[in-house]
């Protein structure tokens, strides 16, 4: 679907470019009758475009260009047709005003503008807005009438919410736009604008705090998406692969979330937030590792509790790579380290079991990822049942039958259960990731096995950085004024919502 970077016209797009004269930079035409020709020839074929002849106070002859379902209905009417119709001669002025009455008295809109040319009239259209192409005039007016069928703004629909606001984005750039301007109420919070994609023409909004962001980041963001080249962004997604750094690293470089209250956090602590027109995704960047596993209600809630359930979770984050491999390499390799009571219920359970302990876990594993990729991806209400009549069933009908023990379903049953604390998604994917090949280890090796697996993701960890930002940081390299937010929090009066590192932090904490 998407193209390389480097990206050229093929011959068929020639082709194409080659069958509509009117495409490049042309001006309009002051013959309404040449401007409706050349216009129908750009929409030729798209038959949600309108084409509406009317008379501006029964004079002047215009033509009216919108796309239906992209325009308010209501607002087209009431806002544009009713006031050119009903325009009285009276209020009429000479051709060479016409433009000027019609923008600053008739037009009953927030958003009027005018273009001279034929390719920025076409991509105006495209946006939703409504177009005015008047007999005589060189210049058409755009009206922003854009709006339409849309999903409003709902509860969050893959990040649940404890404590804290319920309002999620939607697939609208300016709805998003909103909901995280309705939270900071400052001239400093700026979105510049860009657009990204030949084909799709795709919004971009970069938002960003000025006086907080650090400028090295934010320049090497927008040097990255406007290096992007391809024929059209439909997700979010897409941006996020384009401008990382390490591709095939399993650790995400950017924070994917639904929830304006996350991403105007990280504003405040001088992150980059990228909005897509289309998404209801928010990516922010830089990211480290320690602020994956946290959560926005770790500030809601007082420090005693937010301290117990981040340690809660950091735990089980543990517990979801490591407990598979472990119990691997202790039934394989270092039996004598189990007690001995335990040794004996594990073996009896174990007898039948045809399979050593590395096979019987990486088939519990794959079966259990099929179940939950299955509950995902099948509706709602079917895929609950299926996760869980599925794991119940399979799993006492594999204990039975003999191929897998009861050790082991509870192991690869408990391991999914701590996978499901970690609070983001995409980062949990890194977990489940890495546990295949820590089992592989500890079959063959046994604890040594393990110890030399996340020895290599460590050094992994700490060559990885998100926009110059260690990932490790504040524990490599060391930052004792951060560090009170990364495995606890400290009294929210102590904590300025500063944590986010720039260059000049980085400096300054390297020199000491």
């Amino acid at each position: 679907m998407l193209r390389n970077r480097y990206w050229s016209k093929t011959k068929a797009e020639k082709i194409i470019q080659d069958k509509h004269p009117a495409l490049p930079a042309e001006k309009l035409h002051m013959d309404l009758q040449k401007n409706d020709h050349l216009l129908r020839i750009i929409f030729a074929g798209c038959s949600d475009v309108v084409f509406r002849p009317l008379e501006i106070g029964g004079r002047e002859k215009a033509l009216l260009i919108y796309i239906d379902g992209l325009v308010d209905d209501i607002m087209l009417d009431e806002c544009v047709i009713k006031p050119l119709m009903a325009c009285l001669p009276s209020h009429q002025t000479s051709k060479e005003n016409i433009l000027d009455f019609l923008k600053n008295q008739l037009i009953a809109n927030g958003q009027v503008n005018s273009a001279a040319e034929f390719s920025k009239l076409e991509q105006t259209i495209l946006k939703g807005h409504a177009a005015i192409c008047i007999e005589g005039q060189k210049d058409a007016l755009l009206v922003g009438v854009s709006g339409g069928k849309t999903r409003s703004v709902e509860q969050p629909s893959t990040e649940n919410t404890v404590r804290g606001a319920r309002d999620s984005f939607t697939e609208i750039l300016r709805t998003n736009t909103s909901l995280i301007r309705r939270r900071i109420r400052s001239s400093r919070l700026k979105f510049d604008m860009t657009t990204v994609g030949d084909l799709a023409q795709t919004d971009v909004a970069i938002a960003y705090i000025s006086g907080i962001v650090d400028e090295f980041t934010l320049q090497e963001i927008k040097m990255r998406i406007e290096k992007i080249k391809t024929e059209a962004i439909l997700e979010s997604g897409y941006i996020e692969q384009l401008i990382e750094e390490r591709t095939f690293s399993p650790f995400p470089q950017f924070l994917v979330t639904e929830r304006p209250d996350y991403v105007v956090s990280g504003l405040l602590q001088g992150q980059v937030a990228i909005v897509t027109d289309g998404s209801p995704f928010v990516i922010c960047a830089p990211m480290t590792f320690w602020g994956f596993l946290q959560t926005g209600e770790d500030y809601y809630e007082r420090v005693v509790y937010a301290n117990f359930i981040r340690l809660i979770r950091l735990l089980f984050a543990m517990i979801s790579l490591l407990l598979p491999s472990l119990y691997v390499a202790l039934t394989t390799f270092h039996q004598q380290m189990i007690p001995t009571n335990l040794l004996l219920s594990i073996a009896a359970a174990r007898e039948g079991v045809p399979f050593p302990a590395l096979v019987e876990a990486i088939i519990m594993e794959i079966t259990f990822e099929g179940l939950r990729e299955a509950g995902e991806r099948l509706p709602k209400q079917i895929g609950q049942a299926v996760s869980i009549v599925g794991g119940l069933v399979v799993g006492q009908a594999a204990v039975e039958a003999g191929i897998v023990s009861a050790p082991m379903v509870i192991v690869v049953s408990l391991t999914g259960i701590a996978s499901f604390t970690i609070p983001r998604y995409n980062f949990g994917l890194a977990f489940r990731l890495l546990r295949f090949p820590l089992i592989l280890f500890a079959g063959m090796f046994g604890l040594y096995g393990i110890a030399v697996g996340l020895l290599i993701i460590l050094v992994h960890l700490s060559g990885l950085s998100s926009f110059g930002v260690p990932y490790l940081f504040p524990t490599a390299p060391y930052s004792f004024r951060v560090l009170k937010d990364t495995f606890f929090r400290a009294p929210l009066w102590t904590l300025f919502f500063t944590s986010q590192p720039n260059k000049r932090t980085l400096r300054k904490e390297g020199s000491k």
